[in-house]
């Protein structure tokens, strides 16, 4: 119970300056609207079911990209950590893609591709992929040799070896990396909503603004960090049952 009120202690005073400073019209109500304002903004999108249609269109969005970069990750992980070799191939292409902003490949991506579905699933891709394979590469590569060669020692096949030893001693990295890469997709998607894109929440914030309704702006925004806070927790509570308890805010 303590916990709880100390976790929300700091919402709380937020909410209290924030409608402090709305009260005394510190900034005008089209920059700085009241919580009771965005509050009846949020109650009339949810009631016409316009919040919820965008908060799905950018979810399926997410999910399909995600799904696809965490394939991707998984199977150059792969290599990467069990043919450490291999990666003279791939090493520096990897390197200059991640430091390239995927947003950045936006104006190209609509080229190529239009503003359908496809130019914004490949930022999904982009954004990531990385911290998953990073992760699922560390955690194949950091396996104890001495597991191995027990494995080894009682037969094991390669495959039996993968599945008993690498796999499991794996996992918390890959969902370490798959939490890290959740958070990166919803960013992503959200820029490339803002930009090209007829529904999902980014769209429904661009066209918010161009309406001049900061409430619906904020109440955009809300959504983001809540709907991105509960897939944080799914993975995290993941995280605490392949660690078996573990460290629930372990990132390393």
């Amino acid at each position: 119970m303590k916990q709880t009120l100390k976790s929300l202690l700091p919402i709380a005073v937020l909410l209290a300056l924030w409608q402090a400073a709305a009260s005394a019209k510190i900034w005008s109500e089209y920059v700085l609207p009241s919580p009771e304002r965005v509050l009846r903004a949020f109650t009339t999108m949810a009631q016409s079911g316009v919040l919820f249609e965008n908060i799905w269109v950018s979810f399926c969005r997410v999910l399909t990209g995600f799904s696809i970069a965490f394939a991707l990750a998984f199977l150059l992980g792969l290599l990467a950590g069990l043919r450490p070799n291999s990666s003279v191939y791939y090493n520096h292409i990897v390197e200059f893609l991640r430091n390239v902003p995927p947003l950045s490949l936006i104006a190209l991506l609509i080229l190529w591709f239009g503003i359908g579905e496809t130019s914004k699933i490949i930022i999904i891709v982009l954004a990531s992929f990385f911290p998953m394979f990073l992760n699922i590469k560390k955690g194949l590569a950091s396996c104890d040799p001495k597991l191995i060669e027990v494995g080894r020692s009682l037969n094991f096949t390669q495959g039996q070896i993968f599945r008993r030893i690498l796999l499991p001693n794996a996992l918390p990295d890959i969902l370490v990396g798959m939490r890290v890469g959740m958070g990166y997709s919803w960013r992503a998607i959200i820029g490339a909503e803002m930009i090209a894109a007829a529904g999902g929440l980014g769209y429904m914030i661009l066209d918010a603004q161009q309406m001049s309704r900061s409430d619906k702006v904020i109440v955009g925004i809300f959504v983001i960090g809540i709907v991105g806070y509960l897939c944080d927790r799914l993975f995290s509570l993941a995280i605490k049952k392949a660690l078996h308890g573990g460290v629930d805010n372990s990132w390393s």
